[in-house]
């Protein structure tokens, strides 16, 4: 199944009074470019987020949002700088002796100086990564789902318009094998009218024929043009990352249909070579937001 590189997925997490929040968001992108920010406590997995990511992502400007509250007591031990407090309430004292103000220290007020009080952390960093992993996975697969769902009704247009393309080729085809016969009467009665004689150069008419038919044969490129198409057909049903082959299928496609429209004499030809450069435009476009 093909996938918009357009998509978004959520995930919420909680376990042992923590609780994990992942969002992925993102547009289409050349390249692979993936923007994550998460907590400065658990930035230390910024990597392995990456790597999770990127190996079910090929392409795509993707952003990850990553939030996490710890209400737990597991692994944590309050620590007090007595240093630091102590080194507060001396240069308070010594503010209250210079200034005649009076000096009320309480040790309330010394825990809310900074660095008096700190929480040291000593969770597993093992525990934290499998956690926020299953919010992780969680949260990708929702994120793929809904770029397959967007991917599905693309492939869908695309299919639409590859139909038309293919029927306006068969008729470009029909409209081609007339061509040489038409060519003939029309160079016929040219000759003779010029001449002002039935009597023809059969020979000098059958090289003329022979210089227009080389000129004007599209056999070539209407063979080309329906084996691109088919090659792109198929491809709409692989499921792997396809997005780059579609474009490359799409130029050669406009080259021989813009090939095709130079060597066009037939203004029926001519209309359809208009309507297929519109719809492969069209197509394109889609494919821009394809993985």
């Amino acid at each position: 199944m093909i996938r918009s590189m357009t998509g978004f997925g959520r995930s919420k997490y909680e376990i042992s009074g923590r609780e994990y929040i992942v969002d992925i968001k993102s547009v289409n992108h050349k390249y692979s470019d993936i923007s994550i920010k998460m907590p400065r406590a658990i930035i230390y997995l910024e990597d392995k987020v990456r790597k999770e990511v990127l190996a079910n992502v090929s392409r795509g400007k993707i952003d990850v949002f990553i939030s996490m509250q710890d209400f737990s007591e597991t692994g944590k031990e309050i620590k007090l700088n007595k240093q630091i407090a102590k080194a507060y309430i001396n240069e308070l004292k010594a503010l209250a002796n210079e200034t005649d103000i009076d000096c009320n220290i309480n040790v309330t007020d010394i825990s809310r100086f900074p660095d008096v009080l700190s929480i040291k952390d000593e969770e597993n960093e093992e525990l934290i990564w499998s956690e926020l992993k299953k919010c992780l996975d969680e949260a990708i697969k929702n994120f793929i789902t809904m770029r397959e769902i967007e991917g599905n009704k693309m492939k869908e247009d695309i299919k639409n318009r590859l139909e038309s393309i293919s029927k306006k080729i068969s008729e470009i085809s029909n409209f081609s094998s007339g061509l040489i016969e038409e060519y003939i009467i029309k160079l016929n009665a040219r000759v003779k009218e010029l001449m002002k004689s039935d009597i023809v150069d059969e020979n000098r008419l059958a090289q003329e024929i022979v210089i227009f038919s080389d000129k004007s044969s599209i056999e070539e490129e209407l063979t080309r043009l329906n084996s691109h198409l088919s090659q792109f057909i198929s491809l709409l049903e692989n499921s792997s990352p396809i997005g780059k082959k579609f474009d490359f299928i799409v130029q050669e496609m406009n080259r021989e249909i813009n090939t095709i429209g130079s060597k066009a004499n037939c203004l029926e030809i001519t209309n359809r070579v208009i309507e297929i450069k519109t719809e492969l435009e069209n197509v394109r476009e889609q494919i821009q937001n394809i993985e």
